[in-house]
């Protein structure tokens, strides 16, 4: 089942107790915010599209077979920068996997 943003979509591909993978899709133009989490980890692998990624203030660009991991604490996001559907794959690790443990410091759809 997917779950709807005003980004793109989601759909959670396993959710255990030690950890939560996500098949993400971000539509052309789009961006996540720029976030944190205090307690999990992630490791994002690209599928498909083209990727800005901001590490930390850092941008970096990824493409499909491209890879990298955000620590616990790091400021991130990522911006569709091609002209089809850029999709990822997010495993999380942690302690908790909650869709509140996220603290946005910038939000394109007024969520901060």
């Amino acid at each position: 089942m997917n779950t709807y943003r005003p980004w793109g979509f989601y759909q959670i591909l396993s959710d255990m107790p030690d950890h939560k993978i996500k098949r993400i899709t971000v539509y052309p133009g789009q961006r996540l915010s720029y976030q944190r989490h205090f307690h999990r980890s992630e490791h994002w692998y690209v599928l498909k599209g083209c990727a800005i990624l901001t590490k930390n203030g850092h941008e970096i660009e990824l493409t499909s077979g491209q890879a990298i991991d955000l620590p616990v604490g790091s400021w991130h996001r990522i911006r569709n920068s091609g002209e089809e559907n850029l999709v990822f794959i997010e495993v999380q690790t942690g302690d908790y996997f909650g869709e509140d443990d996220i603290e946005r410091a910038e939000d394109d759809y007024g969520r901060v």
